[in-house]
Parts: structure tokens; sequence; C-alpha cells
């Protein structure tokens, strides 16, 4: 008995510090943590208020960061990426998550409301042109603004590709990464009625919108641990219980953007409308063993994008906070800043 407690306290050692390494090892990678020198809520319309700061040196280099999700909120490590005396960084909390209000919220909250907001944000601040950094989801919407805007946009960095097609979606929400997960696949669609697991998109949206807060924060934190779980490379599978209001917000806003298809107009609609950006320099960090957003994303955008480079981390996963990925986005970073009169900034 005593060998089996002396076990499990090893275990639990070795995996709180091999955690707290990883944090150490990414965070040595970045610039150092600097507090915003402008904070503000911004009414967007539609009963809309988003949460924008501004950090760095204020006559430096426009980057706007767009966080993942939907729904995941910005955090002060965003700010890290980027040389502070170089940098003008704009982080900002999408519709209905993080600080913006009304949270949790998805009425008039679409992928061109978003849109919309950003140029929104970009006219409130003066900034005639900007390069857009973005991971996930945020990666998705990047593309999108500047597919609608390229002419704003001198450049684009973007991490973990997801190109908000319905492969990508089936192969997280279907039992493609389940297969490699089991157990925690098993944990994420017992909760479900077993006639409803053809759609589990379908079967999770109908059980956060039912108006029962107590079974919306039960299944939001069930979504949410789905995922989270499975984003860094050293997981092992373990996750604390996210906060009840978090939970609720990115997976309310989550799972409505991927039961609307993203709100596009055709399922390929990002590689169809790729010759609008043709012109716009990037780069794209993609974690090799990435099980939320498979690297054959990133690979195929960037076959159908000539000035993008593309950089796979060996030994990675999806997480920003992966010591790789952190490592060469802040590389890529450096570089623009390098290069900045060639982007026009």
């Amino acid at each position: 008995m005593l060998l089996v407690v002396a076990y499990v306290f090893e275990t639990l050692y070795r995996t709180i510090m091999d955690k707290v390494l990883q944090q150490k090892s990414a965070a040595a990678h970045l610039y150092p943590a600097i507090d915003p020198f402008d904070q503000r809520m911004l009414d967007v319309g539609d009963g809309h208020s988003v949460y924008v700061e501004q950090a760095g040196n204020p006559a430096g280099i426009p980057v706007v960061v767009l966080h993942g999700g939907p729904g995941g909120g910005c955090s002060p490590a965003m700010r890290r990426y980027f040389d502070p005396d170089v940098y003008r960084v704009i982080l900002f909390d999408q519709r209905g998550c993080g600080r913006s209000r009304p949270h949790a919220s998805v009425e008039n909250n679409t992928t061109w409301h978003l849109v919309a907001d950003i140029e929104l944000i970009r006219q409130t601040l003066g900034i005639d042109r900007w390069i857009v950094f973005g991971g996930s989801w945020g990666a998705t919407l990047a593309l999108i603004y500047a597919q609608s805007h390229p002419e704003q946009v001198a450049a684009l960095a973007l991490r973990g590709v997801f190109l908000m097609t319905q492969p990508e979606l089936d192969w997280f929400y279907g039992g493609g990464a389940g297969r490699f997960w089991p157990d925690l696949w098993e944990r994420f669609t017992k909760i479900v009625p077993a006639d409803e697991h053809d759609d589990f998109i379908a079967a999770y949206h109908k059980r956060l919108f039912s108006g029962d807060r107590a079974q919306e924060i039960v299944f939001a934190r069930a979504w949410a641990s789905w995922e989270n779980a499975l984003a860094a490379i050293d997981s092992d599978g373990v996750t604390g219980e996210s906060p009840a209001e978090y939970a609720r917000a990115f997976a309310r806003l989550e799972n409505h953007y991927f039961v609307n298809g993203g709100f596009l107009s055709e399922d390929q609609q990002i590689l169809n409308r790729m010759d609008r950006i043709k012109d716009i320099p990037g780069v794209i960090v993609q974690g090799r063993f990435d099980m939320i957003c498979p690297p054959a994303s990133a690979h195929t955008l960037a076959s159908k994008w000539p000035k993008a480079r593309l950089t796979f981390i060996g030994r990675a996963g999806h997480a920003l906070s992966e010591p790789g990925i952190s490592a060469e986005l802040v590389r890529s970073m450096d570089r623009f800043a390098a290069f900045r009169d060639n982007l026009g900034l």
C-alpha cells in the first residue's frame, strides 16, 4: 500500500514539475512582461462592447493579436511575443468573451461582426496598416480579415492553422483525435445520449443553450476539457476544472461558430480566396504533432500562398505556450521588425 501511495505522489510530482519546466522553457523565449499603456471598452454596436488594450511602444509597428476559440480571450502573455521597444501591440477580447460584454452572448456574434470590429479598432486607434498575428481560430479570423481588407494588412503571422472546414471539425469532434485519446474521448462522449452520437457538435449545442444554467456549465466544462487536454504535446490528459463562467463563454461561443460553419458561404472559402492575399507576406508556425488542428491544413494553406514561409516545429502540439512554437514566433516577429521598411510600416 505504501509503495502504491509513493508511486502516486511521485507521478503527481513529476507531472507538476514537467508543466512548470515547460512553462519556464517557453517563457525563456519571450520578452519581459509589460503592462498596457491604454485600456478601454469600445462600443462596437449591436449591444456589444469589446475590451481593447495597447502595450509596448505607442509609436511602434502596429500589430493586432487575434486570440483563439472563438471565446478564448486574450491574456497578458500574448504581449510578450513582440519587442516592446519596437512594437505597438493591440489586444482585444472578441465579442462575448473575456472582459467584453455581454458575457457569453451569441446574439449579433458572427465572423463578419468580428471582422467589422477589427476594422473599427484599427480606425479608432488611427492605424493605417498593421501586422495581424493569430493562432488557431485567431489564424482563421486573421485570414478572413486579410482577405476582406488586404490593403490594411502588411503581414500575417499565423500559428496552429485552422481553416474552418468540415473535415477539420470531423477530425476533432467526430472521433479522429479520439483514436489517439480514447479515454478522454469516452469522457467527452458518454454524457451525450447514444442516439445523438452522430453529431456531437449539435448534441452539445442543445445543452449549451438549454437555458438550464447548471446543465450548460456541466457541458461547457466537458467541451473545454476535451480541447484543453489535447493542446500540448506533453499533456498527460489531466486538466483542472475550468472556472464555470469562463468555460460557459468559451464553449457556447466556439460551439455557436462551429454549428454555423464559421458563418462562411462555402466550406473551402479561405482556400478559395487566397488570391486576395497573394502579395501579403506571411509566416506559418505549426506544431508537427498538433492534435487539435492537424498540420495538413497549414501545409495546404502554404501551397496556395507563395509569399508565406511554413515552419514545422518538430516536438510541439497546438498550444501557443509550446517552447518551440514560442521561440519561432518571436523570431518571426523580430524578422518582420528588421524589414519594416519593406513592409511599408
